[in-house]
């Protein structure tokens, strides 16, 4: 499959000839890569990277990572030490906090975090960074992959003149291209390597000499024809898991309202094998990518006199889920004749997903802190997550079953594989269960979302 098509500039004679000797590194294997940034992006890509036989530097700030890389420990569930070690034993991986090491890369792939501000403006402050710092070592020859997620636009206008203070040609002396990172942490099917990789180059030499390189550690990869586009690309697939599942949760809140099992409901419009995918509601959104990509969609719209609706609707609704399951927690209360202020609730996962560690922008932490601020004693459990930061509060993770009989209602947030919803069941007063888990499970004690 190929996506490519006609490029906004045509190609010179030099900056083929330029791509082309990168290109040639970079099969022969001769090629060094940077990686700016050692999280759920950027470590597992290094490692693709090493494991491709090519040498990688992965740069970051967090010594506790650079230590940990250099010893071979992953602290990402998705790379198993075993790989790490090899590699760093082999030395075709090592970290560093030293970006002056930048100048010995050929290639620069760029995955730091891009949050949103308290307004939901994006914050690039990090990407900007590390432009600056790839700018103060740029190099002819040297090609600059943008992976973190933004708006369309970022690569030309925000990266590129940064690189250009070197007074460099982009698609000649170097080379420019944005390529969105496709991460699901914990899926056990698709990881990096058989990821389709999307890729779009400031100039053609720009997506020939990203191309080369993300071939050597991606099974497929595909081009379009600008940095726009490329960047367009990651916004469209979160913005439409979004808006669907901002769809699903006001189904939810209907079927409620009308005394109808939605679960049920979406179970069997699941059957008809043409025109409909399920999406399922929830408890709200989590992940730092769903619940703040579409907003940097919707924040380039609005500096272009555009109001992106669905995108403001489907956010509006998701991010008032949260409270949605702490009035479910009061019905759950009223029913034994007990108030929100003075119970104790406890609440089974707090990992924005299922069966992974990661509580960025998790939906569990709002319902916490609604339920504390509502008067409720809370606690929680699980496995991947044994303490967090709850307002300045150290919160631990507490044992399963007692922590069920001493509450008066659990709260299921994150459908881990590894619970037991049948002893939670048993065991508790009542169950708000707010991701189906407890599926085939009959019992009066069971509220549903």
């Amino acid at each position: 499959m190929n996506l490519e098509t006609k490029h906004k500039e045509p190609a010179v004679a030099g900056a083929a000839a330029g791509s082309a000797a990168l290109v040639e590194r970079i099969g022969s294997g001769a090629a060094r890569v940077g990686t700016i940034g050692l999280g759920y992006v950027g470590l597992p890509l290094s490692v693709e990277f090493g494991e491709a036989g090519l040498e990688v530097i992965g740069f970051d700030l967090a010594q506790e990572k650079i230590d940990a890389v250099n010893r071979g420990e992953s602290y990402v569930k998705d790379v198993a030490s075993e790989r790490l070690l090899r590699l760093a034993k082999s030395g075709k991986l090592r970290a560093t906090t030293n970006f002056d090491d930048l100048a010995l890369c050929d290639a620069i792939v760029i995955c730091v975090p891009t949050p949103l501000s308290k307004t939901k403006d994006p914050d690039l402050g990090m990407v900007v960074d590390a432009a600056r710092a790839i700018a103060k070592r740029l190099r002819a020859g040297q090609l600059v992959v943008l992976e973190s997620t933004t708006y369309p636009g970022t690569t030309e206008e925000l990266i590129l003149p940064i690189l250009n203070e070197r007074g460099l040609v982009v698609g000649e002396s170097f080379f420019l291209a944005f390529s969105p990172e496709r991460v699901d942490p914990g899926n056990p099917r698709y990881h990096t390597r058989n990821t389709p990789k999307i890729i779009g180059g400031v100039t053609p030499a720009c997506t020939t000499a990203a191309k080369a390189l993300y071939g050597k550690a991606v099974d497929t990869v595909l081009t379009v024809s600008t940095p726009q586009a490329a960047e367009m690309v990651k916004l469209l697939e979160n913005t439409f898991r979004s808006v669907n599942i901002g769809l699903v949760n006001e189904v939810a809140l209907m079927c409620q309202r009308l005394g109808i099992d939605v679960w049920e409901v979406i179970d069997a419009a699941a059957s008809k094998p043409f025109g409909f995918m399920p999406f399922y509601p929830g408890p709200g959104l989590g992940g730092h990518c769903i619940p703040i990509d579409p907003f940097y969609l919707s924040w380039k719209l609005k500096t272009l006199n555009y109001r992106a609706r669905f995108i403001e609707l489907a956010g509006e609704i998701n991010s008032e889920m949260p409270e949605h399951v702490c009035d479910l927690v009061a019905d759950a209360l009223n029913a034994q004749k007990k108030s929100v202020n003075g119970s104790r609730v406890m609440v089974l996962g707090v990992a924005y997903k299922r069966d992974i560690e990661d509580v960025r922008e998790s939906p569990a932490l709002d319902i916490l802190k609604l339920l504390e601020t509502r008067g409720a004693s809370v606690s929680y459990h699980d496995p991947f997550v044994p303490s967090l930061s709850l307002d300045g509060t150290r919160l631990h993770s507490v044992e399963l079953l007692p922590g069920v009989r001493e509450a008066d209602v659990v709260v299921i947030v994150t459908d881990h594989s590894a619970f037991a919803y049948r002893e939670v069941v048993d065991a508790a007063r009542v169950v708000v269960d707010t991701r189906n888990a407890t599926r085939g499970i009959v019992s009066a004690k069971i509220l549903k979302l």
